[in-house]
């Protein structure tokens, strides 16, 4: 949908020339923008579907400028929405008719690469591939490989906590981040974290990474680091019904194997994919599975056996292992092209993200395809089956009267189903403004009382991405405001409702 703008009125058109005035002082030349050619490309994040036109884009390229910008913005209760790339894919860096959108492209910079300590130091804007590029002559890597990778940026990750297909063993980005900078809504610097692990004190770092922009500005990433296993090869393997690939998952987890990567895809994903890429994934079977091991050359080729006879019991009909770097990287190929692969068989589509338990697999599977059924929309669907953490695609067409607004009604439908069975909203997209209305299924008004007292703590006049994530917004005063100073503890004694 597309948010639309009121008629401005003389106070309107003032009070936005003095914003736009102000911010042409902190930040001269074309670093900010007003006019509406220029603003367009700003209206939304991934998700497409809902549209805005910011106030104004202000584009800082030094720490100072970021920060005062916020104090100024602090000072005149002017709301902000940070941004980095824009691939979020839950409205998270939607704008604000009424306030500033605050770019971070040009923090694109590796500042430094610690190689003793597995360590590089990054600007929010560089891409999360960039970072990979960067080390990768000296045979390290940065494990988190969201499908967006080659687009998204680090500081975009920190506030959705983005995964990818090999964050079953190496973790999401909170597994991967050691230290940030940060902006405070009032201008203050402060540091969380740095150049070591497990920092004393409260674990303020872990907060911050998945908060969605509504805590603080991140200008500055200290990321882990890790050096390229000796070997790795992966697994294509195809099965005649998805109750058999979900329960071979689920036994090669029970074996105490923990795969690189285990991405698992359906048969609309898989058809999809291979007419995009061509790499040869079979076109007979109802779901298939790519498992990658990693490690030493003995270890990897051992549990790719483990692995092969895990399949064969599950009643796999196709088993490919890769026999070389190249043909890895095609298994993987397909999967990381899925998006735009299924973009090429529908007009449009709506990318969800919800986890549940894997033994419930089959069983959400099987109710997701009744509700395709229901509401008479496609869905195809790829996942992050070792952990998981679910992506289904529900095709529409944008053109055709109720159709986004189906799909949206099915989404919800999805992610109720997730809670329904034991797992959460999101697994890596975070909740945006698709997913906040759903919060009160997942949680009590308690708890989320209790997460906006956080919130308070850190910008206690709600202007940092306000309208995400929770659906009523309460005033700091009616919770009981807590207070942060200098990234040190809030007062634990909190009032009681």
């Amino acid at each position: 949908m597309t948010l639309k703008m009121p008629q401005a009125d003389a106070n309107t058109l003032a009070r936005r020339d003095f914003i736009v005035a102000a911010l042409r002082r902190i930040v001269p030349g074309e670093g900010v923008i007003d006019n509406p050619d220029g603003l367009r490309p700003f209206e939304s994040d991934g998700l497409t579907a809902y549209r805005q036109v910011p106030l104004v884009v202000v584009l800082p390229d030094t720490v100072e400028q970021v920060s005062q910008v916020l104090a100024w913005c602090h000072a005149e209760r002017v709301k902000v929405v940070p941004r980095g790339s824009g691939t979020s894919l839950s409205g998270g860096a939607l704008p604000l008719e009424d306030g500033v959108l605050l770019g971070l492209s040009k923090f694109n910079r590796v500042l430094d690469v610690d190689y003793e300590d597995r360590l590089a130091v990054v600007q929010p804007g560089v891409t999360n591939l960039a970072i990979t590029r960067a080390v990768e002559d000296r045979g390290f890597y940065y494990a988190p490989d969201p499908s967006s990778q080659i687009a998204c940026s680090i500081g975009g990750n920190v506030a959705e906590n983005s995964g990818g297909v090999h964050c079953l063993k190496y973790g999401l980005t909170t597994n991967n981040v050691l230290g940030v900078e940060l902006v405070m809504m009032d201008g203050e610097i402060v540091r969380l974290g740095g150049r070591h692990l497990d920092p004393a004190g409260l674990d303020l770092l872990g907060v911050i990474v998945g908060s969605e922009g509504l805590l603080g500005v991140v200008t500055e990433v200290t990321v882990r680091i890790l050096p390229k296993p000796q070997a790795a090869r992966a697994l294509l393997i195809g099965f005649p019904s998805v109750e058999g690939a979900g329960q071979c998952v689920a036994d090669v987890i029970a074996a105490g194997i923990i795969p690189a990567g285990m991405e698992m895809m359906d048969r609309l994903a898989i058809h999809a994919a291979e007419a995009f890429v061509e790499v040869g994934y079979p076109l007979d079977v109802e779901a298939l599975l790519i498992v990658e091991l990693d490690g030493v050359g003995a270890e990897c080729d051992h549990l790719i056996d483990e692995v092969t006879a895990i399949a064969r019991a599950n009643g796999s009909t196709t088993l490919r292992a890769s026999q070389d770097e190249a043909e890895r990287v095609a298994f993987w190929a397909g999967r990381k092209a899925a998006f735009p692969a299924v973009g090429r068989i529908s007009p449009d589509y709506y990318c969800m993200d919800g986890t549940i338990p894997r033994r419930r697999l089959p069983e959400v599977l099987e109710r997701m395809a009744e509700l395709s059924e229901q509401y008479g929309l496609g869905v195809a669907n790829v996942f992050h089956a070792g952990d998981g953490n679910l992506h289904p695609l529900i095709l529409y067409d944008a053109n055709q009267p109720g159709q986004l607004e189906r799909a949206e009604a099915f989404g919800s439908d999805i992610l109720r189903l997730c809670v329904e069975v034991g797992g959460v909203l999101t697994g890596e997209h975070g909740v945006g403004v698709e997913k906040r209305d759903l919060m009160p299924v997942m949680f009590s008004e308690a708890d989320l009382n209790q997460q906006q007292r956080l919130k308070c703590a850190f910008d206690p006049q709600s202007l940092l991405n306000p309208g995400k994530v929770f659906p009523t917004l309460h005033r700091c005063a009616e919770l009981g405001r807590m207070h942060i100073h200098r990234g040190e503890l809030p007062h634990p004694e909190l009032p009681r409702f």
